[in-house]
């Protein structure tokens, strides 16, 4: 059995943790690879955790809070490996409390004393200026053009898309599944998961979503509008966002997961849809959403 450890190495508490159970799984005969969290910050393959996959990880163990979570999902969350997180950092929504101790945690998990919970995660796809739409029933683009690693993107929270640089507001068009929703102006758009109903689409005034569902939400970001709200889709609906009215002055700013996302060309359209593979976490203590919900939010 091999286990990928990835440490938030800006946390001394987590560089102990991560220390102390590579010890503890050397003594039990099992392989691991230790990653640092720093080395993922980009969407460039990673060499180690690349062989590690290779060689068949069992379990990923994740020591820091939420966002070495996201850069982890962002490398294996469509590699069906099992994400194990324990919080050494300021949020911990999505990973497991520290407080029983790594060994005793990671022990659990090993004895699959854990509850699995499958995750909805997103599959983003950008369309710049110039470019054929695969997405377009009218356009000359094939299908096999939606697989351009340069324009498809994977989030297990949420799709960001904000006014740019100059501060200005974006005007932009907003579908679903090819059914007009409105034409829109404000800050911009959230599209979330579930997982990322608990994050910056809540800030932005989202519902708070269970876990198991497999929908989107779309929560427009300060629409310059009485009447705009925030829109939970079904699972197989696509949310379209066209932006190809937007002046040349008034560019977007996309962030995935928090992550700033940089193209050659002005942004036409973004699709944003469920992906295929969902990114499986692991739950300490059969702890309930509500009841963490409950001490992390009311």
């Amino acid at each position: 059995m091999h286990i990928l450890i990835v440490r938030n190495n800006s946390n001394s508490q987590a560089v102990d943790a991560s220390l102390l159970l590579a010890t503890y799984l050397a003594t039990q005969g099992l392989d691991y690879t230790l990653v640092d969290s720093s080395d993922l910050s980009c969407r460039c393959d990673h060499d180690d955790v690349n062989a590690a996959l290779a060689a068949g990880v069992a379990m990923t163990v994740v020591l820091g809070g939420d966002g070495t979570i996201l850069r982890t999902a962002r490398q294996i969350g469509t590699a069906g490996v099992p994400i194990l997180g324990i919080n050494f950092g300021r949020l911990g929504f999505l990973a497991n409390s520290s407080d029983d101790g790594v060994i005793a945690i990671v022990s659990s998990a090993l004895a699959g004393d854990v509850v699995a919970e499958q995750r909805t995660n997103l599959r983003i796809d950008v369309v710049c200026e110039g470019e054929a739409d695969p997405w377009d029933d009218e356009s000359d683009a094939s299908a096999s053009d939606l697989d351009n690693p340069a324009r498809t993107f994977f989030a297990l929270n949420e799709l960001a898309v904000t006014r740019g640089a100059n501060g200005r507001i974006i005007d932009f068009s907003l579908d679903i599944s090819g059914a007009h929703i409105a034409d829109m102006r404000g800050d911009g758009l959230v599209v979330a998961t579930a997982t990322g109903s608990t994050a910056y689409a809540l800030s932005a005034g989202g519902p708070l979503v269970a876990p198991g569902f497999n929908g989107l939400v779309a929560v427009p970001l300060a629409p310059h509008t009485l009447h705009s709200r925030a829109i939970v889709t079904a699972a197989n609906d696509v949310v379209e966002m066209d932006l190809s009215r937007n002046a040349d002055t008034r560019e977007a700013t996309l962030f995935a997961d928090g992550e700033l996302l940089t193209f050659d060309l002005p942004v036409k359209r973004v699709y944003v849809a469920r992906g295929a593979v969902p990114t499986t976490l692991l739950r300490y203590q059969r702890e309930g959403f509500y009841e963490h919900a409950a001490k992390v939010f009311f």
